[in-house]
């Protein structure tokens, strides 16, 4: 079950009035909030700009913003990540949506607040969709993608708290003019629909004070040891690298760097500057046998981890969009209909989508416009119609 974590850690941070698990790393850092210590906290902020292409305009503001969050052991740690209003020219209250992209890389400048100004961030034009409805949008970066240390890339704890922290911090960013009880949306695919799902059971226990009215996700790698299983030697198989890299990155008493012979350590380390573009290509049909001396996979503190982040174990308190390709080539179609399984049999509320038509990347494309209306809908106060 996943349970709050991290509070101790925080309460001493708090007591001893510090700041001390990340430098400020934004030139125009608000130093009224040098000294957060909470999650959610705002560390500094800087204006940016959202472009879903270069120079594209979007009628929007954002703001880069580093923000207090919690590791996978319950420890603080700050992130990263962006925060994008509308100038509609609405006055009063406005919806959020805290948002996680898909796979972008472990390198820093893949993170997503490094692609937005330049019109480089793949999902930008996903998440334009949304300001377009008049919904302020956080996206954040993850543990340690735009910040110092590496990415903990498919540590659900990870993303799922950074996520629902990223949406405390927009709340408390003044200059994005939302209050505390703005109703909050959870969106995310792929990765992001494995942080997505986390934010959503995490909610109830970690973000009480956050008025989420609703979670879509989909694509979602809700049992990472059948996904490794799944694409070991074949065209997804550099997920599994950067997987274990991210892993590796939140424990790193599982000592990857041990099991990895030299083909291995020369593929992890050209991932760890690499973006997914150029990492899939490195690591595609690639075996964890031709890369390794013995297979972490078969450990049991490997598996405990890998366990550790799967999706269906606590209901969510908010309904749920959960929607997955049939023809999905990288996340197999019974890994997210058992997350739907799993959720439903604890009785949660899961409005269940089969795309019938289309594989991993197409099935967002499609889908995202209905995830938005439902969450609108959500919004709205309209009645749900589960399908468990």
């Amino acid at each position: 079950m996943h349970t709050r974590t991290g509070v101790g850690a925080w309460a001493v941070v708090a007591a001893l009035g510090l700041s001390a698990v990340a430098p400020l790393t934004t030139a125009h850092a608000d130093q009224s909030t040098a000294a957060a210590v909470s999650p959610g906290d705002i560390v500094s902020s800087a204006p940016s700009s959202f472009h879903p292409l270069p120079g594209q305009p979007t009628n929007t503001r954002a703001w880069k913003i580093h923000y207090r969050s919690t590791t996978a052991k319950g420890e603080p740690n700050t992130v990263s990540g962006t925060v994008i209003v509308p100038q509609d020219g609405h006055k009063g209250p406005r919806p959020l949506i805290t948002y996680a992209v898909g796979t972008v890389g472990v390198a820093d400048r893949c993170a997503p607040s490094a692609g937005f100004p330049n019109g480089t961030a793949v999902e930008a034009n996903l998440i334009q969709q949304l300001t377009l409805r008049g919904w302020a949008v956080a996206v954040t970066d993850y543990e340690g993608l735009g910040t110092p240390g590496d990415h903990t890339y498919t540590v659900g704890r990870a993303e799922g708290q950074a996520m629902l922290d990223a949406a405390r911090a927009a709340i408390r960013l003044p200059e994005a003019g939302l209050g505390k009880d703005t109703p909050v949306g959870i969106m995310g695919y792929s990765q992001g629909g494995q942080a997505s799902s986390w934010a959503a059971e995490l909610h109830g226990s970690y973000a009480p004070d956050l008025a989420v009215k609703g979670t879509a996700t989909g694509g979602i790698p809700g049992d990472l040891l059948k996904v490794a299983k799944f694409n070991d030697g074949s065209y997804g198989s550099g997920l599994i690298f950067m997987a274990a890299l991210g892993q590796n990155a939140a424990f790193p008493e599982l000592k990857l760097d041990s099991y990895l012979n030299p083909v291995g350590k020369a593929l992890v380390g050209a991932m760890k500057n690499s973006c997914v573009a150029d990492g899939a290509v490195l690591g595609s049909f690639k075996t964890i046998a031709s890369m390794t001396t013995r297979n972490p996979l078969d450990e049991p503190d490997w598996q405990q981890r890998l366990n550790e982040s799967r999706v269906g174990t606590v209901k969510p308190d908010a309904p749920v969009y959960q929607y997955h390709a049939l023809a999905d080539e990288l996340i197999p179609y019974g890994v997210g209909k058992q997350v739907r399984e799993d959720w439903c049999a604890r009785g949660a509320t899961v409005e269940w989508h089969t795309v019938p038509v289309g594989e991993h990347v197409s099935g967002v494309i499609t889908q995202s416009p209905l995830a938005a209306q439902w969450l609108a809908d959500r919004f709205a106060g309209k009645q749900v119609r589960g399908n468990c």
